[in-house]
């Protein structure tokens, strides 16, 4: 079961696209004397990868599919 639901993860996944927007015209600026320092691209970009991963969580699971497993495959080595 997803954390989330579709539209949560859609919702906070949309904000951090807008976050990443307004990172393209300045990650700080200066008026009267008053700064203000926006979050760095860096965790803006892993919170995006974070909430499409549990987006697309939501969805799979929606669609009845489960989460994804992951294949691990071992090569044995003769010492």
């Amino acid at each position: 079961m997803p954390l989330y639901t579709k539209e949560v993860a859609q919702q906070h996944l949309d904000a951090w696209m807008a976050a990443e927007l307004a990172l393209s015209t300045g990650q700080s600026y200066s008026i009267a004397g008053r700064s203000l320092t926006r979050v760095n691209l860096t965790e803006v970009m892993r919170q995006i990868q974070y909430w499409q991963k549990q987006l697309n969580d939501a969805i799979r699971f929606e669609q009845g599919l489960g989460p994804r497993r992951k294949v691990r495959r071992y090569v044995p080595i003769d010492l």
